[in-house]
């Protein structure tokens, strides 16, 4: 683990070092002081290089860093934090980015199963549109780019009530003949990983493994329960436990769209972020692949939402007028 900068240090004359926020295998988060813009607190992201590595390797992810860093500047979107400056430091690079205020998804999940309650649907899926919104953007670049470490923790929840993307640790840009260049080494955290990004860069990865991770975090959201690993799915097809067998409170709908997400295969899963938000949102049909199983829904499910419970009323008026028109014959 690379030493942890103390407070009061300052990088590059401009930002002063408060705290850690974050901790990872190649470096810390810091809280910092903008020197130079008075009351601006900003997130610095540190990457500390292998030393074990031979020169040629060390310059390639330096170069690697240089790409993400000036990839990450050019973004501007609502529900992602803007990167305003890079720079290296010895062996230390650094990226630093809009500090975002507010509790994490995962501690506002714990808060909730502490009490014993279940996160309201209605708030998942709001939180659950807005991290669309990011994840269009961001897949929508020239070239796309994977962000590969969706989780409820990088999922930031900030007093205004706008959900950041946090952490681009993992990021990668998806060149032009589809091959995956990483920018930051990483695999991304085993419960929310789909398959293919286990294998690390020697396999393929595109925004369905996104959208794996997207709808895994949103079962861990609506569950208080841990999906169960992809790997381990694999090997027993069955281990994975419907949402609503757990919170029975969750819609149909929605069960059907995280299912489909977590499809193991990435042809099975919905084939963009898009397709994915409006089965979850009500405006797509989910094409489930016949290798998840889901259980027959009941009468009340098919009665859960507004509109379809005003179908099945007026359904059933006609019936009883056809009745009565026949006895009156």
């Amino acid at each position: 683990m690379p030493t942890t900068l103390k407070p009061g240090e300052v990088l590059r004359n401009r930002y002063k070092i408060r705290r850690v926020i974050g901790q990872g295998g190649m470096g810390n988060i810091y809280l910092a002081d903008d020197l130079r813009l008075e009351g601006r607190l900003c997130a610095v992201k540190e990457v500390v290089h292998d030393r074990t590595l031979s020169a040629d390797l060390l310059q390639e992810a330096r170069e690697q860093f240089l790409r993400e860093a000036t990839t990450l500047a050019r973004l501007d979107h609502p529900n992602l934090p803007k990167v305003s400056d890079y720079f290296s430091i010895g062996g230390r690079d650094y990226l630093v980015m809009d500090f975002v205020p507010g509790k994490d998804l995962r501690m506002i999940m714990i808060e909730a199963q502490r009490k014993g309650t279940f996160l309201n649907e209605k708030d998942v899926l709001n939180w659950a549109n807005q991290l669309a919104d990011a994840l269009s953007y961001l897949h929508s670049q020239n070239p796309p780019i994977l962000h590969r470490d969706i989780k409820p923790s990088n999922l930031k929840y900030t007093p205004s009530g706008i959900l950041k993307l946090v952490d681009f640790g993992l990021v990668k840009i998806l060149v032009s003949d589809e091959v995956t260049v990483t920018i930051v080494q990483g695999k991304g955290t085993a419960l929310y990983t789909p398959l293919e990004q286990y294998g690390g860069d020697a396999h393929h990865t595109d925004t369905r493994s996104d959208i794996y991770a997207f709808g895994a975090t949103l079962y861990h959201l609506l569950t208080n329960t841990a999906p169960v690993e992809a790997h381990e799915r694999f090997l027993r097809p069955d281990a994975l436990i419907p949402p609503r067998q757990i919170n029975p409170n969750i819609s149909v709908r929605t069960e059907r769209a995280i299912l489909w997400a977590m499809s193991l295969h990435p042809e099975d899963r919905p084939p963009d972020v898009e397709t994915f938000r409006r089965a979850l949102l009500g405006d797509a049909e989910t094409t489930i692949s016949p290798k998840v199983r889901l259980p027959s829904p009941t009468l009340l499910d098919l009665i859960s939402s507004p509109l379809e419970m005003t179908l099945a009323i007026l359904a059933l008026g006609i019936t009883l007028l056809s009745l009565i028109l026949t006895f009156i014959r």
